[in-house]
């Protein structure tokens, strides 16, 4: 039986203040030598290539978040498609049911979003 000593952790530890040291110099370094020219157009506020209007507590619509969070659902899911399709001859029909399983929660969640008209735009 093999144990850990604290030794054997040395070259993470390395690895991790080199990693660090390596930010912190970098971060350093362009503070003081990159350029400085502070001007009202610079730091004003710019999204996406759209000038700022108006105030940035404006409520816009939910419809915006409800997408976003389905995609990342949705993604996330189909993620975990890729270690299936990769070991689907090891893990034999028992795999494969408990795939379509997955799936049909998948699409039952998918056609409750679309019947709930959560990805409909006006």
């Amino acid at each position: 039986m093999e144990t850990n000593l604290p030794v054997d952790y040395l070259p993470i530890l390395i690895q991790f203040f080199v990693a660090a040291g390596f930010v912190v110099t970098t971060m350093v370094l362009t503070h003081l030598v990159g350029p400085k020219r502070d001007s009202k157009n610079k730091l004003e506020s710019f999204e996406c290539g759209i000038e700022s209007v108006g105030n940035a507590r404006n409520p816009f619509s939910i419809k915006y978040f409800l997408t976003a969070i389905l995609f990342v659902l949705f993604d996330v899911e189909v993620i975990f498609m890729y270690p299936w399709a990769v070991n689907f001859r090891e893990l034999g029909i028992f795999g494969f049911v408990e795939m379509l399983i997955f799936m049909t929660f998948l699409l039952v969640g998918f056609f409750y979003v679309i019947k709930r008209k959560a990805l409909d735009w006006e």
